[in-house]
């Protein structure tokens, strides 16, 4: 049953991979036919990276590294701030920058959990 469990996460992998070079191919192809490049675009562009990024590196390991998802957070709170910057109330903005603080925070403090100063010893099913 474990074996299974994993052949089919490890074809969700392939289904993600593929599906996110699908989608950056439509990305490039818009971008290349209005011959115009917008901030919004390369930051989609960039959180399409990060998605290949995360699937190679569940492809090595068999596990997800928290820090990934987090990171597509960041950009895609920020691609959203960028892309309704004219629609925005203040307290909006405040609140999505808070997010992205709050994310910014929790990426460091997994950082620190593994640094060489606190030594918290981790086990292979810890996060």
């Amino acid at each position: 049953m474990d074996k299974l469990l994993k052949n089919i996460q490890l074809g969700g992998a392939i289904v993600v991979f593929i599906a996110t070079i699908f989608a950056f191919g439509i990305e490039m192809q818009k971008i290349i036919v209005q011959k115009s490049v917008a901030l919004g675009d390369l930051l989609l562009l960039f959180i399409y990276l990060e998605v290949l990024g995360m699937v190679a590196s569940y492809w090595g390991s068999h596990r997800i590294q928290l820090t990934y998802p987090l990171f597509i957070a960041i950009t895609a709170i920020a691609r959203l701030i960028i892309l309704q910057s004219k629609d925005l109330e203040a307290v909006t903005l405040i609140y999505e920058s808070a997010a992205i603080l709050i994310i910014s925070i929790s990426i460091l403090v997994l950082r620190i959990r593994r640094s060489k100063l606190i030594q918290v010893s981790l086990d292979k099913n810890d996060l």
